[in-house]
């Protein structure tokens, strides 16, 4: 299992308008909680920083929450893909040029989920998939504190579409690997073949792309819009 720690996002304002996959994973937290009241709450405690590192690996998700004086342990967690549809995932990246440094760059192609969704893959999830524990001990999950840990997951989903796959199954390392197996070998594209090696050029211009991209993610932090 592969986790990767995200740090802690700093206290902001408001909700910004964030981008079309992130304002989904919002949605699917709105339908997993109770009642407009732990919503808000959640809310708050994500705006006001309240929520700690985030440490996302395959399938779930954990992280500390403050609120007042105490301190809760949040687990979430999202059903990953099984092999089949994870391998459709993978096959619909590398169908169209382009793709791949969309995800690098930290975009999430509307076409892309479109396409997974009609190959019967669940990428975005629903409000019933979301999963939750903490140790506050609520009588229902997820607690309000439990919707600020998945808040604050929607922003860094905002942010690096890998956090969303991360969670379905699919980290980063594990879809650029099955994505080069897919490439096919430089020697034996023809002629006949030419300009055949799209999904090799294309991993080439997406790791550009996407080291320009972290480049200018650590200059201006893309979470100054929330």
């Amino acid at each position: 299992m592969t986790a990767l720690t995200h740090p802690r996002l700093p206290a902001r304002r408001g909700g910004g308008a964030g981008t079309w996959w992130s304002k989904a994973v919002l949605r699917a937290v709105e339908e997993a909680a109770f009642s407009a009241e732990d919503l808000r709450k959640g809310r708050a405690l994500a705006r006001a920083g309240a929520v700690g590192s985030i440490t996302v690996a395959e399938g779930d998700a954990v992280a500390a929450v403050t609120d007042g004086q105490d301190a809760f342990t949040v687990e979430v967690t999202v059903p990953v893909l099984d092999d089949s549809d994870a391998s459709a995932f993978t096959e619909l990246v590398a169908a169209e040029a382009g793709r791949i440094g969309a995800l690098l760059a930290g975009q999430l192609p509307h076409a892309l989920v479109e396409s997974v969704e009609e190959a019967g893959v669940e990428l975005l999830p629903y409000g019933g998939e979301l999963g939750s524990a903490c140790t506050c001990e609520a009588w229902l999950d997820p607690c309000p504190h439990a919707l600020a840990v998945l808040t604050q997951l929607a922003w860094l989903i905002q942010a690096d579409p890998f956090v969303l796959t991360h969670l379905r199954g699919l980290p980063r390392e594990r879809v650029l690997r099955d994505l080069h197996r897919l490439a096919p070998p430089q020697d034996a594209v023809t002629a006949e073949d030419e300009p055949a090696p799209e999904v090799v050029d294309d991993l080439v211009v997406a790791e550009d792309a996407a080291v320009r991209a972290a480049r200018l993610l650590q200059r201006d932090s893309p979470f100054d819009a929330w």
